[in-house]
């Protein structure tokens, strides 16, 4: 008769470790956000406000950099597609429009921007694999703009900037209002970056003096600057606010509003709200999209 074997032990096993995912490369975050933002601009008909919402969990300079990239593909819109677009045998690929999106933000870097080429592709290319309406395109993409890093300024130098950014009824009506030689400055004003344009409570000599800029003849700070707006002085204590100089001329035309009520329509992102409070108004602001009046409440 057998004697019962003993039961075996279960046998031991080490936990395991959890898999660790390796580090997002740096500036990628921008770049989804932008990627995002401006296909929302382009395909969904998203204000650029609006469409820059997921840009808020960003560090400061990334947000910057994922504003600028949108910016300037919009603002570039036509010169890029002009350049890409013959780059690529049958178009952009109209069952994956995502893939025109990706080339786009990585050309504005490449042609308009002040980022190293190797980022540029490198994190292009890393969106597109991370979506999966464009992870098939990836070689695609790698491919068009390591091209367009060797070629891209020889095929922009070839570009009619100034017709290819500006729509023609656009052009046209300000040939026929300014002439053509004025409407022909007005269209390559619009290939630049504007400057930042503040409104201040009190002393514009004093302000514009501390944060290098100039007093335009409206009372309007005008100063070049790229980084955040919140790192300026000022900012904080709420004693200016961004308003480019023609949208602070209507409230300046009111004259003295001390105590009544005005209405301000259209009034996101508050600049016009905020002159208005600051000169003694009792406003009230209105506006057709709830997240701008979220954001004209935070900025008040």
């Amino acid at each position: 008769m057998k004697t019962p074997s003993r039961p075996r032990s279960a046998a031991r096993t080490a936990p395991r470790s959890p898999e660790r995912r390796p580090p997002e490369a740096a500036g990628l975050r921008a770049r989804l956000v932008a990627a995002d933002a401006l296909d929302r601009v382009l395909r969904g008909g998203t204000a650029l406000e609006d469409a820059l919402d997921n840009a808020a969990g960003l560090e400061p300079r990334d947000r910057a950099l994922a504003f600028r990239i949108v910016a300037t593909a919009l603002r570039r819109l036509g010169t890029l597609r002009a350049v890409v677009g013959p780059m690529l045998d049958r178009g952009f690929p109209k069952s994956a429009p995502k893939v025109e999106t990706v080339l786009l933000v990585g050309a504005a870097q490449i042609l308009f921007m002040d980022v190293p080429d190797h980022a540029a592709v490198g994190l292009s290319v890393e969106i597109a694999r991370g979506d999966g309406t464009t992870s098939g395109f990836a070689g695609l993409i790698n491919a068009v703009l390591r091209r367009l890093t060797r070629e891209g300024a020889e095929r922009l130098a070839a570009i009619d900037a100034l017709a290819a950014d500006t729509p023609d009824w656009l052009r046209q009506r300000w040939t026929k209002t300014y002439g053509t030689e004025r409407a022909a400055a007005i269209c390559a004003m619009h290939a630049h970056e504007p400057a930042l344009d503040l409104t201040v409570k009190s002393d514009p000599e004093g302000w514009a003096q501390k944060l290098g800029g100039e007093v335009l003849p409206t009372g309007t700070v005008r100063i070049l600057h790229a980084g955040p707006v919140r790192a300026l002085p000022g900012y904080e204590d709420g004693e200016w606010w961004v308003q480019d100089a023609a949208a602070a001329l209507p409230a300046r035309l009111l004259g003295d509003v001390s105590g009544l009520n005005v209405l301000d329509l259209c009034a996101a992102p508050g600049g016009k709200t905020a002159q208005l409070a600051a000169a003694g108004a009792r406003v009230t602001a209105l506006d057709r999209s709830g997240q701008r009046l979220v954001r004209l409440s935070e900025n008040l």
